[in-house]
């Protein structure tokens, strides 16, 4: 390590230079893909310079894109997208001129094996998922609806076709829709959790947290499945505090709640329905509710903002 930087120990592409103060660099690198920041414009000349010098680079200006994330720069914030290849995706799969829909899935709606549908061709089934599964590192409002249809990779039916392509709808009167990140504000972390026990009619296991995934074991009661949400969803806490903190921490996976509860590194808060944002990552919501919740999600249209 050269240039008295330090590996965050939590994130190993993330690289920290600190001087005198709290002048801070902050690097990270992705293959041949490079991008920094910090608020000593000296420290950054520097630091621009130096590569430059030893590296053969280009020097792209103000990040717009970084590995296929569009970002707009705004004096407020900054807001994050990929517009462009959700355009991309509806036109791929021909759904650019098709009618939009203000809903993920028909509220109430379950989506299931389906043994007695005409089963489609799964090659271009799993095309589209693939595709929107790599839109939903800026667009948590269809995650949940996503990580549902991908579990129907093998023989997908007819069904399952018609629910991808809803989504597909969804996307296209929401391309505008950006994650929004204000540049001042509070500096604590807060994370939603939320369980749907039983919702899965296959087998019971439960979809959690922006990652929606199911769980690994079926829990036999809705307050067993709460904790193993929970869980993960404090686990993805503290990775990202230890990224900010660039601190090394264990836990036993087994007592990672009791444990970081006393030991006051996060607190337990009981949340209202009306206030749950992890809802949108578990269930078919009604519409009021559904734009409410994503908006809390700080997913604005930027039309809208302009």
């Amino acid at each position: 390590m050269q240039d008295d930087f330090q590996k965050c120990s939590s994130e190993q592409t993330l690289f920290i230079k600190r001087s005198v103060g709290e002048n801070i660099l902050i690097v990270s690198i992705y293959v041949d893909d490079l991008i920094y920041t910090g608020n000593d414009m000296s420290m950054m000349i520097k630091f621009k310079k130096s590569m430059m010098q030893a590296f053969d680079m280009t020097d792209l200006g103000k990040m717009r894109f970084f590995l296929g994330i569009e970002v707009l720069q705004k004096p407020g914030g900054i807001f994050v997208c990929q517009q462009k290849y959700a355009n991309d995706v509806l036109k791929k799969f021909a759904m650019s001129e098709s009618k939009h829909v203000k809903s993920l899935i028909v509220p109430g709606r379950k989506i299931s094996r389906d043994v007695d549908c005409v089963i489609v061709d799964d090659t271009y089934f799993k095309q589209i998922v693939g595709s929107l599964m790599y839109l939903t590192a800026t667009r948590p409002d269809i995650m949940f609806n996503v990580s549902l249809i991908s579990r129907y990779m093998s023989k997908p039916t007819e069904l399952h076709l018609q629910a991808a392509k809803r989504i597909l709808r969804y996307l296209k009167g929401t391309t505008s829709y950006e994650i929004f990140y204000r540049k001042e504000g509070e500096e604590n972390l807060h994370a939603f959790t939320d369980s749907d026990y039983a919702g899965d009619e296959d087998d019971s296991k439960r979809a959690v947290s922006w990652m929606s995934k199911k769980q690994p074991i079926v829990t036999l009661s809705s307050i067993e499945a709460e904790f193993v949400a929970a869980a993960a969803s404090a686990c993805q806490a503290m990775w990202m505090r230890r990224v900010l903190r660039n601190l090394t921490h264990t836990q036993d996976s087994s007592t990672v709640i009791i444990d970081l509860v006393k030991d006051g590194e996060i607190e337990l808060v009981h949340c209202g329905t009306q206030e749950q944002v992890a809802d949108l990552m578990t269930k078919a919501l009604k519409l009021e509710a559904f734009h409410k919740l994503r908006k809390k999600m700080r997913m604005l249209d930027l039309a809208e903002v302009n």
